[in-house]
């Protein structure tokens, strides 16, 4: 996870983002790089994510691709952040952070090439 986490903060900066975003890219980046290890490679051992990061103009672009198993994103219900712990739902939290703290999330997959995860964040 920390070459995850320092490969966003580079790219993030040489794309001129804060450190206060570069923080939430990389929390962001985290929770989609967990989620894919412990959901979709789950009990798998030798698995792989690829993960590229990019500045598109001033659009900072991270894309993950995975061959485990695919789910439904919109099936994550939005956490009830209210409720008292005992009574919150088990999971839904890293989908909802890569949410909030990106400016647009989206989830496609393929049989044939697997599961794309993109998140996106404007500069400025």
């Amino acid at each position: 996870m920390d070459e995850i986490r320092d490969l966003v903060a580079q790219i993030a900066r040489e794309g001129g983002f804060t450190e206060k975003v570069i923080y939430s890219l990389q929390l962001a980046a985290d929770e989609a790089a967990s989620n894919i290890i412990e959901h979709a490679y789950e009990g798998i051992s030798d698995a792989s994510i690829d993960i590229n990061c990019d500045m598109e103009g001033d659009l900072f672009v991270i894309t993950m691709r995975d061959t485990g198993l695919s789910f439904d994103p919109s099936k994550v219900k939005k956490p009830d952040l209210k409720a008292d712990l005992s009574d919150r739902q088990i999971g839904g939290l890293g989908v909802y952070l890569m949410r909030k703290l990106m400016d647009e999330v989206s989830y496609a997959s393929n049989p044939k090439t697997g599961n794309l995860l993109t998140m996106t964040k404007r500069r400025g």
